[in-house]
């Protein structure tokens, strides 16, 4: 089993139709979609299995529910037009830095990093970029990883952050409040019969970016003594 373009579809009808009422209206539709997706994150969750430690992961532990919260935005729209999931030791919310998988008529990708890093996080890594850039650039830089992901992305501070020079030598990277790479992936490749293997191999080449943050966030990690 595969997503098909009639999900594709179905996710374009939905972000023209917003509403609890067509919504309902067209929940077999929804129940058809969300069978196929569940099916591609089991399977997900096996191939990933094999280099991650997905040990007592479920599907219910990576999907994340078509409804919104709307409590706290001026959006008031009741559904997300997209499929997501996250895959990780522990599930999505494990709060590691995870593989994440989303589906849209607009955009499909995989990508990861750090996305909403708390300020002692943040701190972490202009720390270790400050003492030892090379060990991150190395892996960034690396050219299978570039092939796959090309530039990073995310969100920066205009000048530098406090406490570091504008003159420094890695001040383009401390300038990063936001650190993810994106593997996007066409409607011609989700709907084709080996898109879990297509994910599975853009998972495997992130492996090692996700891998620096989860050692550096998670795992004692001494900074690297700059002399």
């Amino acid at each position: 089993m595969s997503i098909t373009k009639s999900t594709f579809q179905y996710l374009q009808d939905l972000k023209n139709n917003n509403t609890r009422e067509w919504f309902s209206a067209n929940r077999k539709r929804y129940d058809v979609v969300k069978t196929d997706f569940e099916e591609t994150i089991r399977e997900l969750i096996g191939s990933i299995g094999e280099f991650e430690n997905m040990t007592g992961v479920e599907v219910k532990h990576c999907n994340y529910r078509i409804a919104r919260d709307v409590r706290f935005t001026h959006d008031k729209a009741p559904y997300k037009s997209w499929l997501s999931a996250s895959f990780s030791e522990g599930g999505r919310k494990s709060g590691r830095v995870d593989y994440y998988l989303h589906i849209s008529e607009g955009e499909s990708f995989l990508g990861g990093g750090m996305w909403a890093a708390t300020p002692e996080q943040l701190a972490k890594f202009r720390q270790e970029i400050d003492y030892n850039a090379q060990e991150f650039k190395a892996i960034i830089y690396e050219p299978n990883f570039v092939n796959a992901f090309g530039e990073i992305q995310g969100e920066a501070v205009k000048s530098s952050p406090k406490g570091y020079s504008k003159d420094h030598q890695e001040i383009e990277l401390l300038r990063f409040k936001q650190v993810f790479f994106v593997h996007k992936f066409t409607k011609e490749e989700v709907c084709s019969l080996n898109f879990v293997n297509k994910v599975t191999q853009s998972a495997k080449t992130l492996k090692p970016f996700l891998d620096y943050f989860n050692v550096l966030f998670f795992e004692h990690k001494e900074p690297v003594i700059k002399l």
